[in-house]
């Protein structure tokens, strides 16, 4: 074999490992957290088998059971650091007895591995990740790590950070989890509720950074609503009696389904409106959907309304039922935006239902709610209360205070394309 070709094998079977790490990465290290009883140790362990699967399999080949192999890897370094620590005799003879088990079924290392085993390992890897004691920042980042597989760098060019900013946050992360000795388990009783919550905002978070970016240059970061849509899934499969978990799929599988029409083709943003409806993948809508009636038969179930995101995305499926916007459920919406502002009041909720009400009743009695959330503290800063008072003040032809609002809603939005959008609407409302 020549050089070249030889650098070749190398390359192609280093991408392999690379897909097979972003698959396998969250099993191997939920299940090695359950051994060792520290996320930060099993992360350590299981980047060695990944250094060693880095090191055999370009000479070996990939194996038959990749993630096997990975776990079994890491188990022998697990036993190798457990010896060298008496402390931890105890969990020393444990493993080693698992792993003999594990060797006499081998070359099927796997079948020692119970999917209702990798399942458990996962729930409580996600509860641990979301931690309330952590930062939503360092949340995102230790959900991104541990369990959609990406690397450093990957997190900190999603999120427009530095890298060691975000190496930061995971190592803190870690350390915080450790210092608080939190239980790498599944929380019960009247604490689920409260941390299910946390699980759901931090998987939302990623999925709207990639939706409507806050910052940069792109309108829009595919890869990250994936990566959510991936989590979101993973979490309805494991939490199949939570309402709530299918419907933030819900709302997340819907939202997505406009990715494609939601930028033009040099990456200029698309309103809702005036979409290509066409371009909206029926694929995801169908999945969306489906959640969405899955999450409302459990409410009904449980004798309980549905909940915020579950009441988010029935909003979003009545614009998905729509094939053009005049068809679109108005009064509806307005009316799913009264239950949500009640369930869960904010600003943020009134301004989306104003949007609603000036597109069911007129602009007129849009702008009447929009001006009573003009003095609302959280609102002060938020570049949609003046883009969306712009808005409604052109089609009431008022266009030069249409134009100072969104010169104000430019100069607040972070995102570039979106603050070139808010610029190109201003010059619209000045007279030739």
């Amino acid at each position: 074999m020549t050089r070249s070709s030889s650098a070749a094998t190398t390359s192609e079977s280093h991408r392999a490992i690379e897909a097979v790490w972003r698959i396998e990465s969250a099993r191997v290290i939920a299940g090695l957290s359950r051994i060792v009883g520290d996320v930060g140790l099993a992360e350590d362990l299981a980047q060695d088998a990944l250094i060693a699967a880095l090191e055999q399999w370009p000479g070996s080949g990939v194996p038959a059971n990749p993630g096997a192999w990975l776990v079994g890897t890491a188990k022998h370094r697990a036993i190798d650091l457990l010896r060298r620590h008496a402390t931890l005799a105890r969990k020393h003879r444990e493993l080693a007895r698992e792993l003999a088990v594990a060797q006499e079924t081998a070359p099927d290392l796997d079948a020692t591995i119970t999917d209702e085993e990798i399942g458990d390992d996962l729930l409580r890897l996600v509860f641990t990740a979301c931690h309330p004691v952590l930062s939503a920042d360092a949340r995102v980042a230790l959900t991104l790590r541990l369990l959609g597989g990406l690397t450093t760098d990957e997190i900190a060019r999603a999120f427009l950070v530095p890298e060691p900013t975000v190496a930061q946050r995971i190592v803190r992360a870690k350390r915080a989890l450790a210092a608080a000795h939190v239980p790498f388990q599944v929380p019960t009783g009247p604490e689920l509720g409260a941390r299910l919550s946390s699980v759901l905002q931090v998987i939302y978070l990623v999925f709207n950074e990639g939706y409507a970016a806050t910052a940069g240059e792109d309108w829009v970061r595919p890869e990250l609503c994936e990566d959510a849509l991936r989590l979101g899934r993973i979490l309805a499969g494991l939490m199949p009696d939570e309402s709530e978990v299918h419907g933030l799929v819900a709302l997340m599988e819907i939202q997505a389904s406009r990715i494609r029409a939601r930028v033009d083709p040099v990456g200029r943003p698309i309103p809702l409106l005036e979409q290509n409806r066409g371009r909206w993948d029926r694929l995801l809508i169908h999945r969306g959907l489906a959640a969405l009636a899955r999450a409302e038969a459990l409410a009904g179930a449980h004798g309980g309304p549905l909940g915020p995101y579950a009441l988010q995305a029935a909003i979003a499926a009545c614009h998905a039922r729509a094939r053009t916007p005049e068809e679109t459920e108005w009064a509806r919406i307005v009316a799913l935006y009264d239950v949500l502002a009640q369930l869960s009041p904010s600003p943020v909720v009134e301004l989306n239902r104003a949007v609603a009400v000036a597109m069911a009743y007129g602009p007129a009695a849009g702008l009447e709610l929009v001006d009573t959330l003009t003095a609302e503290p959280i609102l002060a800063h938020y570049h949609l209360l003046p883009t969306v008072r712009g808005d409604l003040l052109a089609k009431l032809d008022r266009p030069q205070e249409a134009r100072v609002e969104f010169e104000r809603a430019a100069a607040m939005a972070r995102n570039a394309r979106e603050r070139a959008f808010l610029l190109e609407r201003a010059a619209a409302c000045t007279p030739e």
